[in-house]
Protein backbone atom coordinates (compact mmCIF):
# COMPACT_ATOMS: atom_id res chain seq x y z
CA UNK A 1 0.00 0.00 0.00
CA UNK A 2 1.43 3.17 -0.70
CA UNK A 3 1.16 6.32 1.14
CA UNK A 4 -1.30 8.05 -1.65
CA UNK A 5 -3.77 5.17 -1.48
CA UNK A 6 -3.56 4.54 2.60
CA UNK A 7 -7.05 5.21 3.98
CA UNK A 8 -7.24 8.15 6.53
CA UNK A 9 -8.03 7.44 10.43
CA UNK A 10 -10.02 9.37 11.95
CA UNK A 11 -10.28 9.32 15.87
CA UNK A 12 -13.84 9.84 17.29
CA UNK A 13 -13.19 10.45 20.95
CA UNK A 14 -17.08 10.60 21.61
CA UNK A 15 -17.32 7.39 20.34
CA UNK A 16 -13.77 5.78 22.07
CA UNK A 17 -12.47 4.60 18.74
CA UNK A 18 -10.05 5.44 15.62
CA UNK A 19 -11.91 4.45 12.20
CA UNK A 20 -11.46 4.72 8.20
CA UNK A 21 -13.50 4.17 5.54
CA UNK A 22 -11.90 0.94 3.57
CA UNK A 23 -14.22 1.76 0.28
CA UNK A 24 -15.54 -1.11 1.28
CA UNK A 25 -16.72 -0.55 4.99
CA UNK A 26 -15.82 0.62 8.08
CA UNK A 27 -12.64 -0.54 9.87
CA UNK A 28 -12.35 0.54 13.87
CA UNK A 29 -10.33 0.28 16.49
CA UNK A 30 -11.78 1.46 20.39
CA UNK A 31 -10.87 1.62 23.21
CA UNK A 32 -11.91 2.35 27.00
CA UNK A 33 -10.26 5.27 28.66
CA UNK A 34 -9.94 4.77 32.25
CA UNK A 35 -8.21 7.73 34.28
CA UNK A 36 -5.08 7.79 32.91
CA UNK A 37 -4.66 4.49 31.08
CA UNK A 38 -5.82 3.15 27.99
CA UNK A 39 -7.21 -0.27 26.78
CA UNK A 40 -7.61 -1.12 23.13
CA UNK A 41 -10.20 -3.67 23.77
CA UNK A 42 -11.35 -4.08 20.07
CA UNK A 43 -10.00 -3.99 16.12
CA UNK A 44 -12.72 -4.93 13.00
CA UNK A 45 -11.45 -4.10 9.59
CA UNK A 46 -14.17 -5.91 6.92
CA UNK A 47 -12.90 -9.45 5.36
CA UNK A 48 -12.74 -7.66 1.73
CA UNK A 49 -10.55 -4.78 2.90
CA UNK A 50 -7.78 -7.32 5.26
CA UNK A 51 -4.79 -7.78 3.97
CA UNK A 52 -3.69 -3.93 2.94
CA UNK A 53 -2.32 -3.15 6.30
CA UNK A 54 -5.46 -1.48 7.83
CA UNK A 55 -5.14 -2.73 11.11
CA UNK A 56 -1.60 -1.45 11.71
CA UNK A 57 -2.68 2.36 10.33
CA UNK A 58 -5.68 1.92 12.95
CA UNK A 59 -3.21 0.70 15.88
CA UNK A 60 -0.25 2.89 15.08
CA UNK A 61 -3.02 6.07 14.98
CA UNK A 62 -4.06 4.58 18.57
CA UNK A 63 -0.95 4.40 19.90
CA UNK A 64 0.46 8.20 18.71
CA UNK A 65 -2.96 9.75 20.48
CA UNK A 66 -1.95 7.77 23.60
CA UNK A 67 1.54 8.34 23.67
CA UNK A 68 1.20 11.62 23.22
CA UNK A 69 -1.43 11.93 25.88
CA UNK A 70 1.06 10.53 28.28
CA UNK A 71 -1.55 7.18 28.44
CA UNK A 72 -0.46 4.15 29.79
CA UNK A 73 -1.81 1.22 27.41
CA UNK A 74 -3.30 -2.15 27.59
CA UNK A 75 -4.18 -4.19 25.28
CA UNK A 76 -7.19 -6.33 25.76
CA UNK A 77 -7.38 -7.08 21.95
CA UNK A 78 -5.61 -9.48 20.76
CA UNK A 79 -4.14 -7.81 17.56
CA UNK A 80 -3.04 -4.58 19.47
CA UNK A 81 -1.25 -7.10 22.48
CA UNK A 82 0.58 -9.20 19.59
CA UNK A 83 1.50 -5.50 18.03
CA UNK A 84 3.37 -4.44 21.08
CA UNK A 85 4.50 -7.77 21.82
CA UNK A 86 5.60 -9.78 18.53
CA UNK A 87 7.10 -12.90 18.79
Amino acid sequence: MTAASAPTVIHQPDKSRFVCDTGSGEAEMTYRLSGSTVDFNHTYVPGSARGRGIAVLLVEAGLAWARAQGLTIKASCSYVHTYLNPG
